[in-house]
C-alpha cells in the first residue's frame, strides 16, 4: 500500500470517525432536549394544574360571595321596613312575603319576635316560603312548640353576637323543610331594643351548582365544608350532611397530612398540599369562603396531572424527527425558486385581500354613525379616520355613561398591520377600563401600565382621554404625548395640557389629570399628527396655522370636519399620504341653567341594584338632601325598579332599565322605563292594612309605600315602552 493510499485510508477512516461522532453528538443532544422539554412539560403542567385550581376556587368563590351580598343586600334593605313593623305586627307577614317574592335566591323569610316582646302575641314569627311544585309564595307560623324558634341558632347567635350572622347549613324541619342556610340580623324598635331577628333562608341546592364539576380533569372531585367540618358539597350524596372532612379522608394513607389540611381547611386557609392514597398521590388545593366560615377544596389525582406527559415526550420527539424531514423539503424547495416567486405573488395577492377585509374590521370597532345620539340636544359630534395604507393605527372612541361623554383619540406609533393591531387593542382597553373607571387619569394609567406589560414590540401610543360632564361642561381629561386639542369658543384657544409620556413605554408612570369647563355652545376640536404634518409634493406641511384658519368659521361637527378634509386634500393634490388623519369635533350645548339631568341604565339583573343606590346617593348629596328624605327615596326607588327588573320581561330574557333623573330647587322627578310587557303598578288596589294577616292578600305593599313617599305616582305606555313618573317635593 503506497503513502497515498495510506493518507486517503486514514482520512476516509477519520471522515467516519467524525462523522460518528457527529451523529452521537445530534443523539445525545437531541436525548438531552427531550429530556429538557419533559421536565418544562412536567412543571408546566403542575403550573397549569395549580393555576386552573385557584382560578376555579375563586371563579366558585366569587360566585358564592355574589349570592350571600344579594341576600344580605335584601336583608339590609328590608330593616328599615320591619322597624315599621313592630307598630304593625299584623303587616310583618307581607314583609316577609315581599323579602320572598322579590329575591329569586331566598327559599324562606320571617320576622320572629324575641319572646315577651309582645303582650298580644307572647311568640310571634310568620314565615313565608316559596313552595318548590307551584312556585306559589305561602305562609305558615314558626311559633309552634314543636320548632321552639326561640332556640334555634339563627335566632341566638344574630342576638348574641349583635350583627348579621350565616347558621351553620341544617335541614330545617318545620320550617323551610330541605338542607339550607339562612342569614339573620337582630332588629332594634325605636328605643334601641332588639325587638326581633329578620332572616333570609338559602336553599343550598345552587351550592351545588356553582361549584360543578372539573372538565379539565373529569376524575378530580370538589367539596365544601362548613365551618364545623361538616361536608355540604361532595361527589357522593351520602358524604352530604352525614359525616365530617376528616371521617371522609379516611382511604388516604396519609393520615397526618390529611388532619393538617382538615385543620387549615377549619381554620379558613388557602393552599396546595399532596397527599399519598391507597393506589395514587393528589393534590389537594384549598381556599376559605371567609364571611361564612366554609372552605372549598379540589382534589386532582395526579395520574390526571401527568398521565400524558410520555405521550407528550413522544411527540416531541415525532416533532424532531419532523424538523429533520422539513429541513430536506427546504432544500428541496430552494431549487424551485420559479415556483416560490409564483407562490409569493399569489400570497401577496392574498395579502392585500385580506388587507381590505381588515379594514372593514378595524372600521367597524370605532362608532361611524353621525350624528350619534339623535334623541340628545346637548350634543353634536362628528369624527372621520383616513388611513394611509389600507389599515392604520389612528383610533377614536367616545360613549355616553352616567350623564357623561367618555371620548378619546390616539394615534399608534408605525404603519400597516402591527399598528392596527396595537389600535384594536388600545380601543378595547379604553372600552374596558372607561366601563367602569370615572376619573380620565385612572383610565390612562391603568391603560398604560396593560399596554407597557405586552410592549414587546417596543410601540408606544399617543392618546387624550376626556370625560365631560354634560350637565355642567366640566372636563375631566389627560394627555399622554397627544396633539394639543383646539377650544373654539368666542376664539380658537388651544387647551391647557400636560404633555406627559405616550401610552406603552414606561410602565407605572403617573399620568395626572386636568380640569376645564366648556360653555354653553363651545366645541372641542381634537386630531392627529397626520393633519398638521401633511405634506404637498414641496414638502411643506399643513402646520397649525392652517388648521385654525379653517376653524375659523362656526359650522356644524359634520361641516367643520368635511371642510378641514378638503383643505387638507387640496394642500396634498397630487402627494402621496406620508400619516394616517383622525378628527373628532365635539359641540357642546348646555342644558337649561339649575338644572341637574342624570341617567342610568340598568340590566334586567337584581344584583344592579347597588349601582342604583349609587345613583340615587349622587343625587342626595348634590342637592344636600337630609337623611330621612334621601332614606325614604332610596326605599320608593328601589322599590320600584326591583318591580322592573323582576317582572317587566320574560324570564331568561336580558333586557334593560333606563332611569332618568331631573333636580331643580323644588322637586326630583324620576323616570323609569323599560321596553317590556305592559305592567301598570299603579292600577293594583291599595292593601287593606287595617285587617289580619290570614284576610290580607298577598303583594301591593310595595307600591303602596311608594304612593305614600311620593308626590306624585304616574304611569303610562308609549310606543311599546312603559314609563313611571315618580316626583317628589324636597321643598
Amino acid at each position: 500500500m503506497n503513502i497515498k493510499s495510506k493518507f486517503e485510508e486514514r482520512f476516509k477512516r477519520k471522515s467516519v470517525l467524525a462523522a460518528l461522532l457527529l451523529v452521537i453528538v445530534a443523539a445525545l443532544t437531541l436525548e438531552a432536549t427531550s429530556l429538557i422539554q419533559y421536565y418544562y412539560a412536567e412543571k408546566g403542567l403542575k403550573e397549569e394544574a395549580t393555576k386552573r385550581a385557584e382560578s376555579q376556587l375563586e371563579n366558585t368563590r366569587l360566585k358564592i360571595e355574589g349570592v350571600l351580598d344579594q341576600v344580605e343586600a335584601t336583608i339590609r334593605n328590608n330593616v328599615r321596613l320591619t322597624q315599621w313593623g313592630f307598630g304593625h305586627l299584623d303587616s310583618l307577614h307581607m314583609i316577609t312575603a315581599i323579602i320572598v317574592r322579590e329575591n329569586p335566591v331566598v327559599s324562606g323569610s320571617t320576622i320572629a319576635l324575641v319572646p315577651g316582646y309582645s303582650r298580644k302575641y307572647p311568640l310571634f314569627a310568620p314565615y313565608s316560603y316559596n313552595d318548590p311544585e307551584t312556585g306559589e309564595i305561602l305562609s305558615k307560623s314558626l311559633a309552634t312548640k314543636e320548632y321552639d324558634y326561640p332556640s334555634k341558632e339563627w335566632f341566638t347567635k344574630p342576638i348574641e353576637l349583635d350583627t348579621g350572622y350565616w347558621s351553620e347549613p341544617y335541614v330545617d324541619v318545620g320550617g323551610g323543610e330541605g338542607l339550607m342556610t339562612t342569614y339573620s340580623v337582630p332588629i332594634r324598635d325605636a328605643k334601641g331594643n332588639v325587638g326581633a331577628v329578620l332572616t333570609a333562608d338559602v336553599a343550598l341546592d345552587w351550592l351545588t351548582n356553582y361549584v360543578g364539576g372539573n372538565k379539565v380533569y373529569p376524575d378530580a372531585f370538589n367539596l365544601v365544608v362548613s365551618r364545623k367540618g361538616e361536608i355540604m358539597v361532595a361527589p357522593i350524596e351520602t358524604l352530604v350532611m352525614r359525616k365530617t372532612l376528616q371521617e371522609a379522608s379516611s382511604t388516604f394513607e396519609d393520615q397526618d397530612e390529611v388532619k393538617s389540611i382538615t385543620n387549615s381547611m377549619l381554620n379558613g386557609e388557602s393552599g396546595m398540599r399532596v397527599v399519598q392514597g391507597k393506589t395514587n398521590s393528589s393534590h389537594v388545593y384549598f381556599a376559605p369562603v371567609e364571611r361564612t366560615g366554609w372552605s372549598m377544596s379540589i382534589v386532582i389525582p395526579d395520574k390526571e396531572i401527568f398521565g400524558e406527559i410520555k405521550s407528550i415526550r413522544r411527540l416531541v420527539e415525532l416533532l424532531q424527527v419532523l424538523g429533520l424531514l422539513m429541513l430536506v423539503l427546504i432544500l428541496s424547495f430552494a431549487a424551485k425558486s420559479q415556483n416560490q416567486f409564483k407562490a409569493l405573488s399569489e400570497k401577496k395577492e392574498k395579502m392585500e385581500n385580506e388587507l381590505t377585509i381588515a379594514r372593514g374590521i378595524q372600521m367597524s370597532m370605532i362608532p361611524k354613525t353621525f350624528p350619534p345620539f339623535p334623541d340628545r340636544d346637548d350634543l353634536d359630534i362628528s369624527a372621520m379616520i383616513v388611513p394611509a395604507k389600507e389599515v392604520g393605527g389612528d383610533l377614536y372612541d367616545y360613549f355616553i355613561r352616567d350623564g357623561k361623554l367618555y371620548f378619546c383619540i390616539g394615534d399608534v406609533s408605525g404603519k400597516g398591520v402591527p399598528a392596527a393591531l396595537v389600535m384594536a387593542v388600545t380601543r378595547s382597553l379604553f372600552r374596558s377600563v372607561a366601563t367602569h373607571e370615572h376619573t380620565s387619569s385612572h383610565i390612562v394609567n391603568i391603560m398604560n401600565n396593560s399596554m407597557a406589560e405586552m410592549n414587546d414590540s417596543s410601540m408606544f401610543v399617543t392618546f387624550f382621554c376626556g370625560i365631560l360632564n354634560l350637565e355642567d361642561g366640566h372636563l375631566d381629561y389627560c394627555n399622554a404625548g397627544h396633539n394639543t386639542p383646539i377650544i373654539l369658543s368666542g376664539i380658537r384657544k388651544k387647551l391647557n395640557v400636560l404633555p406627559n409620556l405616550p401610552l406603552g413605554i414606561v410602565p407605572d408612570f403617573v399620568f395626572k389629570s386636568q380640569k376645564a369647563v366648556l360653555k354653553n355652545d363651545d366645541g372641542l376640536f381634537l386630531y392627529t399628527d397626520g393633519l398638521t404634518e401633511a405634506e404637498n409634493i414641496n414638502h411643506e406641511l399643513f402646520g397649525e396655522e392652517r388648521m385654525i384658519e379653517v376653524l375659523s368659521p362656526r359650522r356644524d361637527a359634520s361641516g367643520h370636519l368635511g371642510a378641514m378634509e378638503k383643505a387638507v386634500n387640496k394642500f396634498v393634490d397630487e402627494a402621496p399620504r406620508s400619516d394616517d388623519l383622525t378628527m373628532l369635533y365635539i359641540h357642546y350645548i348646555m342644558t337649561e341653567p339649575g338644572v341637574i339631568k342624570r341617567h342610568l341604565t340598568l340590566e334586567n339583573n337584581i344584583e344592579q341594584i347597588p349601582r342604583l343606590s349609587k345613583f340615587i346617593n349622587g343625587i342626595a348629596e348634590s342637592k344636600k338632601l337630609d337623611e330621612d328624605l334621601a332614606m325614604n327615596i332610596h326605599l320608593a326607588m328601589e322599590e320600584a325598579v326591583t318591580n322592573s327588573i323582576m317582572y317587566a320581561y320574560p324570564e331568561g330574557v336580558i333586557g334593560e332599565i333606563e332611569i332618568g333623573a331631573i333636580v331643580d330647587d323644588n322637586t326630583i322627578e324620576f323616570t323609569i322605563s323599560d321596553n317590556g310587557m305592559e305592567f301598570d303598578p299603579t292600577a293594583r288596589p291599595e292593601p287593606d292594612i287595617t285587617t289580619g294577616v290570614e284576610d290580607r292578600p298577598i303583594g301591593g305593599l310595595g307600591i303602596f309605600l311608594i304612593k305614600k313617599i311620593m308626590d306624585s305616582v304616574t304611569y303610562r305606555r308609549e310606543k311599546g315602552v312603559n314609563i313611571l313618573k315618580l316626583i317628589k317635593n324636597i321643598k
